[in-house]
């Protein structure tokens, strides 16, 4: 099986930065997409950014400019470097990841546990 594993979510002032860390592990092939969603209590989850296996990324217009998405396909990892937070960025942040399963090779999608972000006023 797969696991994704978040770390980097804590709390931090406005106008601070904070890097979140997703790392796939398990029968993996290889990671196709990866991506960051979050989820704020009583809103809809929501994709924030997103970045293919060759570099290729995309971003919502709510992060655009102050978040930046990156990943070590060695590593089988994903980063976000969230720069210049405002407290309407309090939320859980996911990751998620299409994986190809190294017996099988077919392709599955997962989802992180979750990481929680708190930006203070």
């Amino acid at each position: 099986q797969v696991q994704l594993v978040e770390s980097g979510g804590g709390l931090v002032q406005a106008g601070g930065s904070l890097r979140l860390s997703c790392a796939a592990s398990g029968s993996i092939f290889s990671v196709d997409g990866m991506s960051w969603y979050r989820q704020a209590p009583g809103k809809q989850r929501e994709l924030l950014a997103a970045i293919t296996s060759g570099g290729s990324t995309n971003y919502a217009d709510s992060v655009k400019g102050r978040f930046t998405i990156s990943r070590d396909n060695a590593k089988n990892t994903v980063y976000l470097q969230m720069n210049s937070l405002k407290p309407e960025d309090t939320a859980v942040y996911y990751c998620n990841a299409d994986v190809r399963l190294r017996v099988t090779s077919m392709r599955y999608n997962y989802w992180g546990q979750g990481t929680q972000v708190t930006v203070s006023s």
